[in-house]
């Protein structure tokens, strides 16, 4: 629980930025790594802790989260090297409206053209620029505005060249932070693959806040749906939750069985998460002593 809690203080430190990567912690988590192939047709395209997934299909590639801004030279090198093209994804997603996810899907979309499906909550925030947000909004547009061609329903099914993901929406983090699913074959096996929406609570606060009155409610929904996948692959939207660097090393040392197939990892990152929740709930429910 050590890098949790490390990942909610940087975190914490960033509660005040606004537009793109301002502080040194912004770049420490953009800073660029080499792509590689997770399991099945998924491919890591992210930077050092901020990360994106593609889904690749024979029809065209799904992208999962676009990073800052200034990640997108980053995504669009890094399906390159993989041997793909970036103007061939047709479908942009998003763990969750925060800047640091969210920051570059106006330019990736200029690019590829992709349609962008977003939840109702976060495609609210998205197409203003962040503004409505209940946390980071303002006056002020926190990232690039951008228009949001589908809103998601929960249980949707996404379908493209052969790959379906399921809409799992996992709301407490933001309005609409949403997760999936997939099945992918890997070595003749067929594994689940979950990919999964933040689960920190920042320093939101959590009883009787007026901007999110149903947040702890959200949350504690989130939980419950969370605990009943059961899912051989998490990927998340941070890469410390799942011990991303040192899985792509030794996935890249050839270690096997592959290192992110981790069901065990998957069952501790939620309890921690939720452990984390329910003790910032009760102390502030519990009357200070005086």
């Amino acid at each position: 629980m050590n890098k949790f809690i490390l990942f909610v203080l940087i975190l914490l430190c960033l509660s005040g930025a606004a537009v793109a990567q301002q502080s040194e912690n912004d770049r420490a988590m953009n800073r660029p790594v080499e792509p590689f192939p997770i399991i099945g047709n998924i491919y890591y395209v992210g930077a050092s802790d901020v990360t994106s997934y593609l889904i690749t299909t024979p029809k065209g590639h799904i992208l999962i989260d676009s990073g800052y801004e200034e990640t997108v030279p980053q995504i669009k090198a890094n399906v390159a090297k993989l041997g793909f093209k970036l103007e061939d994804v047709k479908i942009l997603l998003l763990n969750h409206a925060h800047y640091d996810h969210c920051g570059g899907l106006a330019e990736l979309k200029k690019l590829t053209g992709a349609r962008l499906l977003v939840s109702p909550p976060d495609a609210s925030v998205l197409e203003d620029g962040g503004r409505s947000d209940f946390y980071f909004g303002g006056d002020k547009p926190v990232f690039p505005a951008v228009k949001v061609d589908e809103r998601l329903t929960d249980g949707q099914t996404i379908a493209l060249g052969g790959t379906s993901l399921k809409v799992i929406f996992t709301p407490g983090h933001t309005k609409g932070a949403t997760s999936w699913t997939t099945d992918v074959t890997d070595g003749g096996r067929k594994y689940k693959v979950a990919f999964v929406s933040s689960l920190t609570t920042l320093d939101y606060k959590l009883a009787d806040n007026p901007k999110y009155p149903e947040i702890a409610a959200d949350y504690a929904r989130t939980f419950q749906r969370l605990e009943k996948l059961k899912p051989d692959v998490f990927l998340v939207s941070h890469g410390v939750f799942f011990d991303l660097t040192e899985k792509a090393a030794k996935l890249r040392a050839g270690a096997g069985p592959n290192p992110f197939i981790d069901p065990a990892g998957y069952r501790t990152l939620i309890a921690g998460m939720k452990k984390s929740f329910e003790d910032r709930l009760k102390k502030e429910k519990t009357p200070e002593k005086k």
